[in-house]
């Protein structure tokens, strides 16, 4: 019988590809990468597939819209064809909008620097999504997507596995209680741990998320293909 130790390390080997490294984001706690975190987590706001929003976040990243000053600065013309190239369709037009609105506030607020706002939380997780969802476009789903990736660099976050992800793990038998999950991996590995979780909990109903099917079918979808996550389940589910 498998361990909950095991089950633990083959999600993450199977599904533990995080949204910022399938974005292309090189997380550290710096303010680029922050407020490029920020960007992704503004992007998987809306209702639409995960992939599309990665997609998109790459094609702004392509642009070099990396800062808040950058992003400020951009043509909200350009940000809407950006967008568009990364099938970000439905809601480009609110979206740009609300993009340059982010920069402008993470401008006046933080000085372009997020981690401002790490200290401006206290140390204290409630706080830090309530300030997080003070951006337009980002409520709970967003901030949830900044938290459980940015707890790599932020280790006060730790552990963050919200609803989503202990909804993942109790798909695969784990158990559902934030610490005991936590406790099963290293905490360096606790933002792909979490990232994983989600995974799991968007796959097809019926899908056995730990079955012997091969990456890449209808089970899988962690791989980034063309920029963008691939796979069938995950790349049209919507993260929340």
């Amino acid at each position: 019988m498998r361990s909950d130790q095991d089950t633990a390390r083959a999600v993450i080997d199977r599904y533990g590809t995080t949204y910022s490294e399938a974005a292309g984001i090189r997380l550290e706690d710096e303010p680029a990468p922050l407020f490029q975190l920020l960007v992704l987590a503004q992007l998987l706001s809306a209702r639409i597939g995960a992939d599309i929003a990665v997609a998109a976040a790459r094609e702004l990243l392509a642009e070099g819209w990396t800062t808040a000053a950058r992003m400020r600065e951009a043509g909200r013309g350009r940000v809407i064809a950006a967008l568009g190239r990364g099938g970000y369709r439905r809601y480009d037009e609110r979206t740009a909008t609300q993009l340059r609105d982010m920069a402008q506030l993470v401008l006046d607020r933080y000085g372009g620097d997020l981690r401002r706002l790490a200290g401006a939380a206290g140390g204290d997780v409630a706080s830090a999504s309530r300030l997080v969802q003070e951006v337009n476009g980002i409520g709970p789903t967003g901030a949830a997507v900044f938290l459980r990736e940015v707890q790599v660099v932020w280790p006060w976050v730790q552990p963050y596995l919200d609803d989503r992800a202990t909804s993942g793990a109790r798909r695969v038998g784990l158990p559902d209680d934030e610490h005991r999950l936590a406790s099963l991996v290293p905490t360096d590995e606790l933002a792909a741990f979490a990232a994983a979780l989600v995974r799991v909990s968007l796959l097809a109903k019926g899908v056995d998320a730990l079955g012997n099917e091969p990456l890449g079918n209808a089970a899988a979808g962690i791989a980034v293909a063309g920029g963008a996550v691939a796979g069938a389940a995950p790349s049209r589910a919507v993260v929340e």
